[in-house]
């Protein structure tokens, strides 16, 4: 990685989460395959909940590693 995307990336994880949400949603899309499309309404609405979700604290997050390390132990 370049100077310029460590200090893009170090400035950007200093902003609240909720504009880091808009950075990564907007990052996000232009990874798309076929630029002329974009996300759904149906998506960016539940992002923007999701989102919304966690800026109010009304969801509990939790750890990816834990989550998956529950799922794979109900699994076996």
């Amino acid at each position: 990685m370049n100077v310029t995307a460590e200090k893009l990336v170090a400035e950007v994880l200093e902003m609240p989460a909720h504009v880091r949400a808009f950075v990564v949603e907007k990052l996000i899309e232009s990874l798309d395959l076929d630029p002329g499309e974009g996300l759904s309404p149906a998506w960016r609405e539940e992002i923007a909940r999701r989102c919304r979700e966690i800026d109010e604290g009304t969801v509990v997050l939790r750890d990816a590693e834990q989550v998956f390390a529950e799922a794979f132990a109900r699994l076996g």
